[in-house]
């Protein structure tokens, strides 16, 4: 699909959990945000620059603050990443994982965050739309990484046991935790915010 120009996920579920998330500043962005936001990151392979949020607490909602949120991130090399997320989104919900649209310079890849997994480039359409012609894709080179839970915690005995380096590291993966307070700074001020980490 050529370079990666913008990364697109949308995460709309609704867990009863009760207990603390309820009650909790943030929710969606402090409590579970961080995940997409680390994968977006790793499937860019750029660093994270600044952010627009807008955060509410949609009527219905069973959380005391945040349950949604809309946020556009600015990577570098002009790579956008938007994500819309609701943890009170009653109806037909998304994977845990979102569902993802990743727009390349020659195409496009979506990913409904389970098993499908599409592809595309442009088509030879006369007119205004060009249509598009499908692309294979490749099953992945490593299935034992693709168990989800299991495939996470195997990888980190490994890297325990023998050194090896996981996927993502702390010393990495900081900075999808400042996309985390950085979307919670621009929610509560308004403002677009820059990441430093």
């Amino acid at each position: 699909i050529g370079d990666i120009t913008g990364i697109h996920c949308d995460f709309f579920l609704a867990p009863h959990f009760g207990g603390f998330r309820e009650e909790m500043q943030n929710v969606l962005l402090l409590d579970m945000a961080i995940h997409t936001f680390d994968a977006a990151r790793f499937v860019a392979d750029k660093k994270p620059l600044a952010v627009y949020c807008v955060e509410r607490n949609p009527k219905g909602s069973w959380y005391r603050h945040g349950a949604s949120a809309n946020a556009t991130f600015e990577f570098a090399d002009d790579v956008v990443f938007t994500y819309r997320g609701s943890w009170c989104a009653e109806g037909e919900r998304t994977s845990w994982e979102s569902q993802w649209r990743l727009v390349g310079s020659k195409g496009m890849l979506t990913w409904d965050g389970e098993e499908g997994f599409k592809a595309a480039t442009a088509g030879q359409d006369p007119g205004l739309l060009h249509g598009f012609t499908p692309v294979e894709v490749p099953a992945p080179e490593h299935d034992e990484e693709t168990h989800g839970h299991a495939s996470v915690i195997a990888a980190f005995v490994e890297a325990i046991k023998t050194g090896k380096r996981p996927e993502t590291a702390s010393s990495d993966n900081i900075r999808s935790l400042a996309m985390v307070f950085g979307a919670i700074e621009s929610a509560k001020t308004g403002k677009r915010i820059e990441i430093s980490a």
